[in-house]
């Protein structure tokens, strides 16, 4: 089971354990992070589960999709190391991700 470092919008963070199989949104509303709002439930269709990750992860992840690219570009906090949450499946490649969660809109 992955640990994930969830940074929160303060700055404080905590280690939370992520079942595989369960989206990176999945376990970040799972876990009481109430700032990761995930308006549509994991569809990509809002972009309410922006979140920065380590970019010493980039590799690990799969390539982002047309929808989520265009999601991303109606952020104002948009950064190289931006994703929608919901598109991240957690394997055991992601333990030890620290995963920051974007400013709000």
């Amino acid at each position: 089971m992955p640990k994930i470092t969830v940074i929160t919008r303060t700055g404080e963070s905590r280690d939370v354990d992520a079942d595989n199989d369960l989206s990176l949104m999945e376990v970040i509303r799972d876990n009481g992070f109430d700032e990761l709002l995930a308006l549509c439930g994991g569809c990509c269709s809002c972009a309410t589960c922006h979140v920065h990750i380590d970019p010493a992860y980039a590799d690990k992840l799969p390539a982002m999709g047309e929808d989520e690219n265009d999601l991303l570009e109606s952020t104002d906090h948009r950064t190289a190391q931006s994703r929608l949450s919901c598109q991240i499946p957690v394997t055991d490649d992601l333990d030890g991700l620290i995963v920051t969660i974007a400013q709000e809109d």
